[in-house]
Order: C-alpha cells, then structure tokens, then sequence
C-alpha cells in the first residue's frame, strides 16, 4: 500500500461558522484568557504557620488576583491569606498563615 490513510479526514467548509459555532472566535477568545492569566501571574511567599512547613512549600507561583492558598500538610490544610500592605514591583506577594484545617475522611 503506497498512499496514506486518514481515519478522521477534516471536513472544510467556506463559511467558519457552522450551525452557530463560531470556533474561530472561540480560539481567539481562549488565547486572550491565557495571555491575561499567563501576564498575572506573580511570586508569592508563605509566612507563618507550622515551622514544619518546608521551603519548597513556601514558595509559590499565583496570579495576581489571587488572595488566599491552602497548602496540604500533614493530614490538613495550612491556610494563608494575602497580606495586604503593598509590596515593590519586584518583591514576591506576602502570604499570612490564617489557620488550619483538616482534612475530613
């Protein structure tokens, strides 16, 4: 056999829009919604809490609207809320530890 097979050919049509599904629009729509989130995204940093809590758990990456994290740790969540003094530009988001929860079994 010397030509190729395509189990799922592609159907083209003239018109972009088929019954209403506008999916050019669409994928326009979904690469503004990443490019904002992607252009939010900031370094945050953990204070407080269990001084259990390892570094590497301290460190994290939000965006920018974000305004509280839960980290899992030790059968609970430690919880952490945005401190809100501001911060420089280049300085990391402040997280506060605002208590613990555990994990419901």
């Amino acid at each position: 056999m010397t030509g190729s097979f395509d189990p799922a050919p592609t159907v083209r049509t003239v018109d972009p829009v088929v019954n209403g599904d506008d999916r050019a629009t669409l994928a326009a729509e979904v690469r503004n919604d990443i490019g904002r989130e992607a252009g939010g995204i900031v370094d945050a940093v953990l204070e407080g809490g269990p001084t259990t809590l390892r570094a590497d758990q301290r460190s994290h990456r939000v965006p920018l609207r974000e305004h509280k994290i839960k980290v899992p740790h030790h059968g609970g969540y430690e919880h952490f809320e945005r401190d809100a003094a501001g911060v420089a530009d280049a300085a990391p988001l402040v997280f506060r530890w605002s208590g613990r929860t555990r994990i419901a079994e």
